[in-house]
């Protein structure tokens, strides 16, 4: 199985509830309570829960009037980037010490290559677990890892054996692993997605890997190929030291809710600076802009254009944007807008596995 695909041994390594964590370990008062990061009242948002308060089902994103009804006793903490850049450098440092192939997702997750790795340890499972044992000993926080032959398969299992866990899936479990696997776990598979899966009768990995290619083309567009070749262990992605950037955003929440266009046109101004300064300076351009619509009722409404050619310039971002905000009625009034550029001059188009290389190297120890 597999055969003539790369042998590579790839950890996901996924700090625990990070920023709060981060909270707790500086403030010894907070730790075993329910901590928020973000703001707290009518307008805030949660950007991390602690696992104290996701017991209450507080979560990432939500409001914090909601996360306040749903835990009566819940701290809100101000986020401190500064100190979560911080700690995410001291931990990417300990990565480096076992290869140059990391690829950071975010401040508190990333991806390893240690097929070859600087120590000279042939496992992968060991080199994880070593790697955890530092960031604990060194810094303080827990952190879960998933190991296996790519990427796709490293992501999932990081998040099996949470918090403060790992899971290894060896060459030789990868099929049966992922055909037992709840399609909501298959990273890249959202709730409307799973929603719409269900609805089909695909619920786990064994029913997925039962529909031809053409069939999830048809019903899933170009994700479709994604979902064929993903069940069946194949993910080509390597790990990218300097992972090149999709797209580029910047977004703004209101302190009261906006009714006018006029007054949205104001915001959307300042936004489209920003947007364009942040290209700016990382020398990019994009042919795509999208505007990101939240309305009051948190209903969220996404809206975009594909022109002809490269653009950063704040003028053009702007102008486009307005083209999309006047493109239908508003459904409410609105709390949040948001300009991203995708479809950027540094994107390379991922090359597609081939059929013939549908088969894992068993023999490949992890």
């Amino acid at each position: 199985m597999f055969n003539n695909l790369p042998k590579r041994k790839i950890i996901h390594v996924d700090m625990d509830a990070f920023y709060a964590s981060v909270e707790q370990m500086d403030n010894p008062e907070l730790k075993g309570k329910p901590i928020a990061v973000g703001g707290g009242g009518k307008r805030g948002v949660v950007s991390a829960a602690s696992y104290e308060a996701r017991k209450f089902g507080v979560k990432s994103a939500m409001s914090g009037s909601l996360a306040a009804k749903l835990c009566p006793e819940l701290i809100f903490v101000r986020p401190n980037f500064e100190r979560y850049s911080e700690i995410s450098k001291r931990i990417r440092a300990i990565f480096y010490d076992y290869t140059d192939l990391v690829e950071p997702l975010s401040l508190d997750e990333a991806y390893l290559d240690v097929t070859q790795n600087k120590k000279g340890n042939p496992s992968a499972t060991l080199i994880a677990r070593e790697i955890r044992e530092r960031i604990l000993t060194d810094i303080g926080l827990t952190a879960s890892a998933g190991i296996s032959i790519n990427k796709f398969i490293a992501k999932v299992a990081s998040d099996y054996n949470k918090p403060n866990g790992q899971k290894t899936v060896n060459p030789e479990e990868v099929l049966q692993f992922l055909e037992d696997l709840d399609i909501r776990k298959f990273y890249g598979i959202g709730k409307v997605t799973a929603e719409k899966m269900y609805q089909k009768g695909i619920f786990t990995g064994a029913d997925l890997k039962q529909k031809s290619l053409e069939y999830l083309e048809t019903n899933f567009g170009k994700s479709g190929a994604y979902y064929y070749y993903i069940v069946r262990g194949i993910h080509t992605s390597e790990v990218k030291p300097h992972r090149t950037r999709k797209s580029l955003a910047a977004e703004r929440t209101f302190s009261e809710n906006l009714s006018s266009e006029i007054f949205m046109l104001e915001k959307l101004k300042h936004i489209a600076a920003e947007v364009s300064k942040r290209l700016n300076k990382s020398n990019v351009a994009g042919k795509t802009v999208t505007l990101k619509i939240k309305y009051s009722d948190f209903s969220l409404q996404t809206r975009s254009k594909t022109l002809p050619y490269f653009i950063s310039d704040k003028s053009i971002i702007l102008e486009t944007a307005k083209d999309l905000l006047y493109q239908e009625k508003l459904q409410n009034s609105v709390r949040l807008l948001g300009i991203s550029l995708s479809n950027l001059n540094t994107e390379k188009p991922e090359k597609k596995p081939d059929k013939k290389s549908i088969s894992v190297q068993l023999k490949f120890g992890f």
